[in-house]
């Protein structure tokens, strides 16, 4: 599995394969959901978010990634907005995606996830900052 960003004047082009991706890990948020596939899609297209797909040798697309991207003191955090596909986490891929987040200038990762997703990431060295809670008013 190949881990690669999407440059944004390729996005669209590349949507309709990775569209169905990003829509189940939307489904999956618990509560009000954050965000449409059409607001993922405006903050891709506009460069305000990065697009990472993970594709097979052959350039099949099995999953894709959407990061944003917010500086603090002491890191620069890529936040890790929606990540969907089958099969795509494993040791080779999250070292090129780690990779391809430095070369953005990421010194840490963060995301907001359920608990099946958080007993994944906590084999790639994840720890638990904070849990986030909402309600609507």
């Amino acid at each position: 599995m190949i881990i690669q960003h999407v440059p944004v004047e390729f996005v669209n082009q590349i949507w309709p394969q990775v569209d169905k991706f990003i829509q189940v890990a939307i489904e999956q948020q618990d509560g009000d959901k954050d965000y449409s596939l059409e607001h993922v899609k405006t903050f891709l297209i506009t460069g305000q978010w990065l697009l990472l797909v993970a594709s097979t040798e052959e350039k099949e697309i099995k999953g894709a990634a959407t990061i944003s991207f917010s500086n603090r003191p002491n890191h620069r955090v890529a936040f890790i907005n929606y990540i969907g596909g089958r099969l795509i986490t494993n040791p080779s891929t999250f070292t090129q995606m780690c990779e391809v987040l430095k070369r953005y200038g990421a010194t840490s990762i963060e995301g907001a996830v359920n608990e099946s997703v958080a007993r994944l990431w906590r084999r790639y060295g994840f720890t638990e900052k904070y849990s986030i809670v909402g309600v609507t008013i």
